[in-house]
């Protein structure tokens, strides 16, 4: 089995550790190190090479904005999940432009962090959904209404547990149902919603109403 190798930066040594606790009692993911600044974190990130960074925002020798961007210059491949307590507007949109592949505030239980790691490696962003609102600008116009007219009573409860950040196999188990028939269902969604991914299905859902930002299960 691949393990996804995981490198975790924030200047508290508790929480580094609780995430390291967390992490080595799950089989496919390899806490590989850790790191106390933004400088700390683009060196490790280089001579480590992971697949994952848990990044924090607010530490010394530079912000985690920055970090990020650094990282990304020069390892695009490595995927930056922000783990933070900070989820205003200012700094998600900082973080996302500078390159994060997604953005989970510190309130996040355990299989919401796993879940998260696993996700980015698949190419989805996971957001946190009180932060999810922030990237989407505007009122919903009436095209919007439209498409959410176009989907079914079950695919606007699939989407809003995808929304929530659920994998296929958690949304199958929280609805009783197959994971393969949710697989066809959010591939119906995406095509009903003319989007491309999992991620712009969650904030359109937010931004329509269909989830609020503090939804979170």
């Amino acid at each position: 089995m691949n393990q996804t190798r995981v490198l975790i930066v924030d200047d508290h040594a508790v929480v580094r550790k609780g995430i390291q606790m967390f992490l080595s009692t799950e089989p496919t993911v390899q806490a590989i190190g850790e790191a106390v600044s933004a400088q700390d974190a683009i060196h490790k990130a280089q001579s480590l090479q992971p697949d994952v960074v848990l990044m924090d925002l607010v530490m010394p020798q530079g912000d985690g904005v920055e970090a990020i961007a650094e990282i990304k210059r020069r390892t695009p491949n490595i995927k930056v999940i922000v783990l933070t307590t900070f989820g205003d507007e200012v700094r998600v949109n900082a973080a996302m432009e500078a390159g994060a592949d997604g953005y989970l505030l510190k309130d996040a239980d355990g299989e919401a962090l796993l879940q998260a790691i696993h996700a980015v490696q698949r190419g989805d962003v996971p957001l946190h959904p009180r932060v999810a609102r922030y990237l989407v600008r505007g009122t919903a116009g009436n095209d919007d209404v439209g498409r959410v007219s176009d989907l079914t009573e079950r695919e606007k409860e699939i989407l809003r547990l995808v929304a929530q950040g659920l994998s296929n196999k958690a949304v199958a188990q929280a609805l009783n149902i197959c994971e393969g028939t949710v697989k066809v269902h959010v591939s119906n969604i995406l095509s009903k919603l003319n989007v491309s991914s999992r991620t712009e299905a969650a904030v359109w859902a937010v931004q329509i109403g269909l989830i609020s930002p503090g939804e979170d299960g």
